[in-house]
């Protein structure tokens, strides 16, 4: 497979691999103010057999502080790689990983300790940080762990790793021995297991032997490189997989439907060959047949129930990753409330994280909040809606939180009142509950099939992040003033998406749509 071609780099991705190396120096610096002279880097810019020597000869020295470290290969186990950063402690070193995501969420309970101490035995149990999970950082570290433990480098006793997030204060420490997985599993047991079934896997495909891996479909199908090859036998072979994912796919198989035209041909409301988890038995094989029939989209129901009001306010919030809102866009439609129909967007250009972000979210719920009441004051029904209602309700909270006592900025209670009333309509549980969609509900896949088209060909939540860059000179160039009215003009258009598609789901299009049950 050496030779076959692969889908070409994600270009957000690498802005994403990018900010992560740059985050990584960030931390590394701040570091090295603390810890002078026994923070050892180990240089990048030679082989990774170098490296290798000259951690390893870091570690026989014990240096207290290892940066950029490329641990002694594993040739006994499989193993190769490196770590951010090594730890001396008493007995051994521990492994740190430093990422450029969230590592904890408001709560207490997290084990952290100040970056400029981080050892696992100074840790504390955190007042204002709970652990957010992240297995693949548990992952990754007990990958580490298992090379230090190889080399016999590793701290004696309890295996420990700690994560710097994207805060970059503290270190969150995972007891890597702890039985914080499903069925009670621990972060090492989980990587062992996977561990040896990837270089079985490996190993098979490098002998010759009888393949132990075959493709399925998965979420992460839509960012790999090998999506081409994969995606070429997959509908050749109609795999399960092109309509259930993950572990629905590989029960199906296990009972012998191994096709869309296997799963199509059994009776949706019979005895199930097997439970899935993932969807609805029934559903299944619903879109099976919808699938082989090339339908996008099909009712559940004879009749759709799509809540609707006088006073209509379709609302869509862009962010930069995990560093914040910085646009709130809202499509204003139905009876006169004294403001202007059509599109309004309230947003900052500062780069992400900033203080006018305060500013346009506070100017966001004064004006929705303006509209609701002076609909009630005219005895008008209001509702607002968005798609997909995790990340509006993530950002609404997070930012009543961050900037609690600002002026504009409403209490939590205030918004939790509002996302949890009946003037807060969720479309995408709407599309999930009344359609069943062969190609997926987003609402790039769904808009369409009402007929709506996007402006831009390029319209996308990835593509959008590398104009959001560009919109405020992120990179060092001055802001493009072209990439601010773009992401304007692609939050108008995902406004007046959900505006389109809810009023073609209340249309008598309807009666033209296939129904479920006539499948």
């Amino acid at each position: 497979m050496r030779e076959v071609p692969r889908a070409a780099p994600d270009p957000t991705g690498q802005l994403r691999k990018a900010d992560a190396t740059e985050h990584r120096r960030a931390v590394a610096a701040a570091l090295g103010r603390t810890a002078g002279s026994e923070l050892m880097e180990i240089p990048q810019d030679v082989p990774s057999a170098d490296r290798e020597r000259v951690t390893a000869a870091a570690m026989q020295a014990g240096v207290r502080y290892i940066w950029g470290a490329a641990l002694p290969r594993d040739v006994r186990g499989g193993r190769r790689g490196g770590i951010d950063l090594l730890v001396k402690a008493d007995t051994g070193y521990v492994p740190v990983l430093v990422v450029r995501h969230k590592v904890t969420d408001p709560g207490t309970g997290a084990r952290t300790s100040p970056l400029s101490h981080p050892l696992p035995g100074g840790a504390r149990v955190d007042p204002l940080r709970k652990v957010r999970p992240q297995p693949r950082d548990q992952l990754r570290l007990a990958h580490a762990q298992r090379q230090l433990q190889a080399a016999g480098f590793a701290a004696a006793g309890r295996s420990y790793g700690g994560v710097v997030g994207m805060d970059g204060d503290v270190v969150v420490w995972h007891d890597l021995e702890a039985p914080t997985w499903p069925g009670g599993r621990t972060a090492l047991a989980e990587y062992d297991s996977r561990f040896s079934d990837r270089l079985a896997v490996a190993t098979a495909a490098a002998t010759g032997a009888d393949p132990l891996a075959r493709p399925s479909r998965i979420v992460e199908c839509r960012s790999c490189p090998w999506w081409p090859v994969c995606e070429v036998d997959l509908r050749s072979a109609r795999d399960v997989s092109l309509v259930v994912r993950g572990e629905d796919a590989v029960a199906l198989r296990k009972a012998g439907v191994s096709t869309v035209d296997d799963l199509a041909a059994l009776d949706p409301v019979g005895k199930q060959v097997t439970p899935l988890v993932g969807m609805l038995y029934s559903d299944a094989v619903i879109l099976a047949r919808a699938w082989l029939r090339d339908l996008t989209v099909v009712r559940r129901a004879p009749s759709m129930d799509v809540p609707r009001a006088d006073v209509e306010v379709d609302v869509d919030m862009e962010s930069f990753g995990d560093l914040g809102a910085y646009m709130w866009g809202c499509w204003l439609s139905g009876a006169d409330v004294g403001e202007e129909h059509g599109y309004r967007a309230f947003a900052t250009w500062e780069p992400l994280p900033c203080d006018d972000e305060a500013r346009s979210f506070a100017e966001f719920w004064s004006w929705l909040t303006g509209v609701r009441l002076r609909a009630r004051a005219r005895g008008l029904t209001f509702r607002a809606y968005c798609y997909n209602e995790l990340a509006e309700n993530r950002w609404l909270l997070g930012s009543a939180e961050r900037f609690r006592g600002r002026p504009g900025i409403p209490t939590v209670a205030q918004v939790r009142e509002f996302i949890s009333s009946d003037s807060w309509v969720d479309l995408f549980g709407i599309v999930q509950e009344q359609f069943l969609c062969a190609h997926g509900k987003g609402l790039k896949t769904i808009a369409p099939v009402a007929g709506f088209s996007w402006r831009d060909p390029e319209a996308g939540g990835e593509n959008s992040m590398r104009w959001y860059r560009d919109a405020v000179g992120m990179d060092g160039a001055p802001p493009d003033p072209v990439q601010r009215r773009r992401l304007l003009e692609y939050n108008e258009d995902d406004v007046r998406a959900t505006h389109a598609l809810r009023e073609w789901m209340t249309s008598d299009a309807m009666a033209g749509l296939p129904f479920a049950g006539d499948l």
